[in-house]
């Protein structure tokens, strides 16, 4: 039948009414979740509904992104059903009762997308056992190539005083394809994870996973105020991250390379250089344009 999604048997359908079962509230531990057949970017759809006051916990997945989008703009894309595009919605400086969470201050919220590429490393692996690893600050690789990638977004409070929202986005390559895969900017090749060898393409699962596990982690985070050494995190993120300790090349947005070996991620997320000359250098990952 054209058209229908069960043409490609490699590529099934994910099933909103299993989705939801198994992870929105009270059985699961996120509050709403909606799955388009396709959109734009699930991104700029969750963004817009923050920007409309949906409350925190809002999942939106896509069979298909048409305009998906990575760090600095760059395109991320993917033919029907051949990976996982999923973005949530965050409220980290909304304090909530039941849980005992005070509001996170902002100059922690840097830690979300590192927080994101754990979770990723965590599903990948226990699922599709390879050996996934992170190229900070959240870029997911496998055997040295690109599988998956991260972009979180801030989104304004309504009114003065009023915390940002964060809406969190990844992309994950399941099913594509060689000739199918994306070419990248940065000049990193791409994989996907039927591509490495995985023992386990369904999306289903590893979705249900990705989602669980982006949620535990959120609640380590807030349980300890923000503080991603005292919840855990850090050491997680250190312990899954394939830059530190190499030789790096670091490209500024003014045109400059910075050389040296990366050392570390400081308690605000940010990677800790040491330069050839021997000068420490702290990088957000706003300030870089690229890292090699």
């Amino acid at each position: 039948m054209p058209g229908s999604p069960y043409t490609d048997l490699d590529r099934p359908p994910l099933s909103a009414a299993r989705l939801r079962r198994a992870l929105v509230a009270p059985h699961g531990p996120w509050r709403r979740l909606e799955l388009l057949a396709e959109t734009g970017s699930t991104n700029a759809d969750v963004v817009a509904e923050a920007r409309n006051g949906e409350p925190e916990g809002l999942v939106v997945v896509a069979e298909r992104q048409s305009a998906g989008r990575g760090r600095r703009g760059r395109v991320w894309e993917s033919p029907p059903r051949a990976g996982i595009a999923a973005s949530v919605l965050l409220r980290p400086g909304e304090a909530v009762a039941e849980r005992g969470w005070s509001p996170v201050p902002v100059t922690a919220y840097g830690w979300l997308p590192l927080l994101a590429g754990v979770a990723l490393v965590e599903a990948v692996r226990l699922l599709a056992e390879v050996d996934a690893r992170l190229k900070w600050p959240n870029d997911l690789l496998v055997d040295g190539a690109k599988c998956a990638g991260v972009l979180a977004e801030v989104v304004p409070g309504d009114g003065e005083g009023q915390p940002p929202a964060i809406v969190v986005g990844v992309g994950l390559n399941v099913t594509l394809r060689a000739d199918e895969l994306p070419e990248n900017p940065t000049g990193l090749p791409a994989t996907s994870l039927q591509l490495a060898g995985a023992t386990a393409t369904d999306r289903d699962p590893l979705l249900r996973s990705l989602l669980r596990s982006l949620a535990d982690w959120y609640a380590r985070w807030r349980d300890a105020g923000g503080d991603a050494v005292a919840g855990g995190l850090r050491d997680a993120y250190l312990a899954g991250c394939a830059t530190i300790g190499r030789q790096v090349r670091v490209l500024l947005p003014d045109g400059r390379e910075v050389h040296g070996t990366a050392t570390g991620v400081d308690p605000d997320g940010q990677l800790l250089v040491t330069t050839t000359d021997g000068a420490p250098l702290r990088l957000a990952a706003g300030d870089v344009l690229h890292l090699r």
